[in-house]
């Protein structure tokens, strides 16, 4: 398995995530009591390729971003009530987790091995680092998705920045932009 910049492997889980009402309330009670940060704030994430359960979506979502240790958390806000695998979690059992996430070579053909398991592709957009993301759907059994990363360079580039930022974060300068 290759080595990631920021500690984690091509294969593993690289991220858990949430599903959160206020973003800002969630940053300040991950840094104040779990001391955790910086965090990276992105105040709207879309991607006009979405698609959500086979039919085209929309869903406008502000995201943050910070390490614990090795392991990246985010933080996910839905600023519309458009459908979306935010929504749905949000509506089958409230706010709190919604995610892992696994960094892996090739999407596409991971997706395949996850279908063959029995889970279905619930959700499909590019991001910003190459590639697309895709969450797989296990069924009721499964704490939420799993979300398949693509491992590309700006994905480690991305990432590996945040980490970096964590590594002795002294309390400075606790929201940054993400870009």
């Amino acid at each position: 398995m290759t080595m990631l910049g920021f500690g984690q492997r091509v294969g593993q889980i690289i991220q858990m995530a949430y599903v959160v009402e206020d973003i800002r309330a969630s940053i300040d009670w991950w840094i104040k009591d779990a001391n955790t940060g910086p965090w990276f704030l992105l105040d709207h994430f879309w991607a006009d390729d979405q698609v959500y359960r086979g039919e085209s979506s929309m869903a406008d979502v502000t995201i943050a971003m910070g390490f614990a240790g090795h392991m990246c958390i985010e933080l996910i806000q839905p600023l519309d009530n458009n459908l979306s695998v935010y929504r749905e979690i949000i509506e089958r059992r409230g706010y709190g987790f919604h995610h892992v996430g696994l960094c892996v070579a090739d999407v596409d053909a991971e997706i395949a091995v996850y279908e063959a398991r029995g889970y279905e592709l619930a959700f499909r957009a590019k991001v910003p680092t190459g590639g697309a993301v895709a969450y797989m759907d296990g069924g009721a059994a499964n704490p939420g998705f799993l979300e398949l990363i693509p491992a590309t360079p700006g994905m480690d580039e991305v990432f590996t920045k945040f980490w970096r930022a964590s590594v002795d974060w002294d309390g400075s300068d606790p929201v940054r932009p993400f870009g």
